[in-house]
């Protein structure tokens, strides 16, 4: 049977090494899925990553339970993309030729039977759609991807992001007013 997150969690403070490993296992897709949907780049969503779990391990000690594991992860998972967008505000390029990032990014599935045309197209809507999130303020790009590609509630997002719910309903309302100006204007 497996154990509750807190149990793990008490284990691994009290030095279970195995019971640390099972924990990041458990949520170490999901904080990578985050990091690439934010950045849009291999390299820095696994510097991202690691970042976060860096922190977990060394402030896990002062998880005090007043909020699930998964909430308390995502939070640091978003300030660190937060951060790490603020710090290196750098422009990604994803190639065309890159499957990994131009399949991710996009969401498209990988089936042999699109026909190249179809892979073009697709290729150039996720382009343009990692654009237009790139314009985005950090806040309001980690909302809108925390409501609208890994569905949490408001919220949540609010406690994650650590701000009112007020908040998050404006960042998500000026992320999908700002994306929808910028991809009208690309068609």
């Amino acid at each position: 049977m497996a154990l509750s997150d807190k149990e793990l969690i008490i284990n691994a403070n009290k030095g279970d090494v195995l019971a640390l490993e099972e924990l990041i296992y458990r949520y170490d897709k999901m904080v990578l899925r985050l990091a690439m949907k934010y950045t849009g780049d291999s390299d820095d969503a696994k510097d991202i990553y690691q970042e976060v779990f860096i922190r977990v391990y060394k402030s896990l000690a002062s998880f005090q339970f007043q909020s699930e594991f998964s909430t308390w992860l995502f939070r640091i998972a978003s300030n660190v993309c937060i951060s790490f967008k603020r710090k290196y505000s750098k422009q990604n390029h994803l190639s065309l030729n890159d499957e990994e990032n131009s399949t991710y990014i996009s969401e498209i599935p990988h089936n042999d039977a699109l026909s190249p045309d179809n892979l073009v197209v697709n290729s150039e809507h996720g382009a343009k759609i990692t654009e237009a999130l790139n314009t985005l303020s950090p806040n309001q790009k980690m909302s809108f991807l925390l409501k609208h590609y890994e569905g949490y509630k408001i919220r949540e997002i609010a406690e994650m992001m650590n701000c009112k719910e007020g908040t998050i309903k404006k960042y998500l309302f000026e992320s999908v007013r700002k994306l929808r100006l910028q991809l009208e204007n690309s068609y």
